[in-house]
């Protein structure tokens, strides 16, 4: 029998070009987030780097502290959605390590300290972790949220406009502190816990070398028939909020919590001098009173009465 040819299907190989081998696509890099093209790699690396705000601040205070301080922390808490709470921290010389390591546990950049003394003077601390600066503060005239019962209302978790006086810009200080409130109470946009719009203003005014701090609503009277254009500023009104209280800078550090002094308030005088005069004066006054019974008994002796005539006329 005559076996039957096969028939080859078979092509010849053409012969590869050099051009050829470039116009092969390269196998993608797998990462752990899937497949990556190299090209777009290169493209996100020759890319400008975006500034992105991380900026976290962690908000505690020390051991005895007042239930009225107690609750403003906690007023300033509820203000800033992007800080973080934590335990009491014992007020000692110490205490600057503690609420750096604190701050570097929970992985924050800025921290607000609450020092209660005497169950009766608050300082609050003001600190850039862990490099600095950092300011403290006398707190006066405070009034909370509770305390004051304002009819203003914003929603929780809103991003705040800030507003400074003019003055702020006079003195380098100034412009030091001014720079710190903006990084410390200006919420980062995008944030997970904030709103994406603004219904509220933090007011920092500079009246007699002191800051006073007001929180403001932003409202407009409109009906739900009739809605108020977009950038009707003429219509804006203020409804304040709280809470209410006033900060006297006494030191500047370069440091976080510590470290070389770069500002001390020449007219800044303590709590307890003040006490010290408050006790001298009111010792003044019962010496004053003493010394005026002495007199009037010595006046009384020297110049005696002269009998009167008429005493026994109607006695029987």
């Amino acid at each position: 029998m005559v076996k039957k040819r096969k028939h080859s299907e078979t092509k010849a190989v053409e012969p590869t070009n050099k051009d050829d081998d470039n116009s092969v696509q390269e196998r993608p890099k797998r990462t752990l987030l899937g497949w990556k093209d190299k090209t777009e790699v290169k493209e996100t690396e020759s890319s400008p780097a975006v500034f992105r705000n991380k900026e976290k601040v962690l908000v505690t205070c020390s051991r005895r502290i007042n239930y009225r301080y107690r609750h403003l922390m906690l007023n300033v808490v509820s203000l800033l959605p992007h800080c973080k709470k934590d335990n009491k921290v014992e007020s000692k010389s110490s205490k600057g390590a503690t609420l750096n390591e604190l701050v570097e546990l929970k992985s924050c950049s800025s921290c607000l300290f609450f020092e209660c003394r005497k169950h009766k003077d608050l300082y609050l601390w003001m600190a850039k972790c862990p490099s600095g600066p950092s300011v403290k503060f006398i707190v006066n005239a405070v009034h909370t949220m509770e305390e004051l019962k304002l009819t203003g209302n914003h929603l929780r978790g809103s991003r705040p406009l800030l507003s400074f006086s003019s003055n702020f810009d006079n003195d380098a200080h100034w412009k030091l502190v001014k720079e710190m409130i903006t990084q410390i109470f200006g919420i980062p946009k995008e944030h997970r816990k904030s709103k994406p719009y603004h219904d509220h203003v933090f007011n920092f005014s500079i009246v007699d070398g002191h800051i006073w701090f007001r929180n403001y609503q932003i409202t407009v009277p409109h009906n739900e028939s009739d809605k108020v254009a977009r950038g009707g500023l003429d219509k804006m009104t203020l409804i304040e909020v709280g809470p209410r209280f006033c900060l006297n800078p006494i030191k500047i550090f370069g440091g976080s919590f510590g470290g070389p002094t770069l500002y001390e308030n020449p007219l800044y005088v303590s709590p307890n001098q003040i006490r010290a005069l408050e006790k001298r004066q009111k010792a003044g006054k019962y010496a004053k009173k003493v010394k005026a019974k002495k007199r009037r008994k010595m006046h009384e002796l020297s110049n005696p009465l002269e009998p009167n005539e008429f005493a026994d006329m109607w006695k029987e």
